[in-house]
């Protein structure tokens, strides 16, 4: 199996805790093999439902262009492709929420045949979503969740069984955290932390739904539950785990030995906090803004440097034109951003919710990134201005451990966070 799990700890080898990649950023998905590389460790590599499914997502891509991009980048980092694992988050019927109960099942029963099918076996089963014909007026029931989680979990099984490749078997996640509606607001004070109670809620029902459809073997692949530790980020700011908050569910997630709690949304979170949170058996740590916002920080930093050295007129006044194309474009980010001019203009670049990820893959910001990066590569950039816009990298240069080109210089920026998460997923604290 991917992942087994023994007294609350995945075995990883000396990791007790597994960092999940959710980016399909090209200079992410370097960055994590590069490094991964280096550490020799299994990497996990995650898509959500809206990002890429049977019909393309919000990416473009399928769950097998998806695996086909991947593949071809670990091909150019000469990272070994078979130490991907490659999971499918909050699978379900989130996408087609306005459909009726039984048109968005299917179409959810076809995403998951899409997956399978591609090669994606960590399976996060979400249909935690009200639907078109469900009553909006109460929550959704929680048998009727588990029951729906359970047909999407035979059609995993059914299609796994179709493809006879020998292949590793889909592990599952059951679960999901309970977002406050509409995001984390500015002046909340905390985050509610999912209850002991609703946690064997979830545990109990999934099990009994999955022995009533005959997946007895598939429950023992399920491996962890998505629950709310009290983490989450709004545009400016970070809700910190507080692991005395999270106590109950940690010691009730104990008396589940062949169970690991999984965090969503733990973005921007301190390195002891991310520590704290594996030794409280959160064993996949899910990442990807913070990911892509180090990307954003690299950018811009060389596009600060660029017209320090380029003629205005040579120049791609990078900073300046995506946020003219974020302007024109504004479907990523207008229902996002909230407040005075000044409030939004600053939000579309430097809030948490880095909701200029989206506009990476945009034709005219690749033009432009390619314009600026061939402007930089053209010249050698000083030291001194390294230094200046990104010292870290500076040190890094000057230690021979990165070259001094734009690529090196925003996937070392990536490597900053990553290196956090791998140092929490061992457990260490360093205070």
């Amino acid at each position: 199996m991917i992942f087994t799990v023994s007294q609350n700890r995945l075995n990883l080898g000396t990791k007790i805790g597994i960092t999940s990649i959710c980016s399909a950023n090209r200079f992410v998905l370097k960055a994590a093999m590069r490094f991964e590389k280096n550490n020799k460790n299994k990497l996990l590599i995650e898509s959500t439902s809206n990002q890429v499914d049977q019909f393309g997502g919000y990416t473009g891509m399928t769950p097998s262009d998806f695996i086909r991009y991947v593949k071809t980048i670990s091909a150019e980092v000469d990272f070994p492709f078979e130490n991907i694992v490659f999971g499918g988050d909050h699978l379900g019927p989130n996408v087609w929420q306005n459909e009726s109960a039984e048109s968005a099942m299917i179409k959810a029963e076809d995403q998951m045949k899409a997956y399978v099918s591609a090669g994606f076996r960590k399976i996060h089963l979400d249909t935690s979503f009200s639907l078109g014909d469900d009553d909006k007026s109460v929550p959704l029931a929680p048998y009727l969740i588990t029951e729906r989680a359970a047909r999407l979990c035979k059609t995993a099984e059914e299609t796994y069984s179709s493809l006879n490749d020998g292949s590793e078997k889909p592990v599952y996640i059951i679960g999901t955290e309970v977002p406050i509606p509409g995001g984390a607001k500015e002046k909340e004070e905390s985050i509610a932390v999912t209850t002991p109670e609703d946690l064997v809620e979830t545990i109990e029902l999934s099990k009994n739904e999955f022995y009533e459809k005959g997946l007895e073997d598939a429950w023992e692949r399920v491996i962890g539950v998505v629950v709310q530790p009290g983490v989450e980020f709004s545009d400016t700011q970070v809700f910190e785990y507080n692991r005395a908050n999270a106590s109950k569910i940690k010691n009730k997630i104990e008396e589940y030995p062949n169970l690991v709690l999984e965090a969503h949304s733990t973005d921007y979170q301190s390195k002891i906090a991310l520590s704290e949170m594996v030794q409280d058996h959160f064993g996949i740590l899910k990442v990807g803004p913070w990911l892509t916002y180090a990307v954003r920080e690299a950018i811009f930093a060389l596009s600060d440097i660029e017209n320090e050295l380029v003629d205005i007129e040579k120049s791609s006044n990078f900073r300046h034109e995506i946020d003219k194309i974020m302007i024109d474009n504004p479907k990523y980010w207008k229902h996002h951003y909230h407040g005075t001019e000044k409030e939004i203009t600053l939000a579309r670049t430097f809030s948490y919710s880095d909701r200029i990820r989206y506009y990476w893959t945009n034709e005219e910001v690749i033009t432009l990134l390619d314009k600026m990066v061939n402007n930089l590569k053209g010249i050698k950039i000083p030291n001194t201005i390294i230094s200046h816009y990104l010292p870290i990298q500076y040190q890094q240069i000057m230690e021979n451990k990165i070259e001094n080109n734009p690529e090196s210089l925003i996937i070392s920026k990536v490597i900053e966070i990553l290196k956090i998460y791998n140092s929490a997923c061992g457990g260490i604290i360093e205070k």
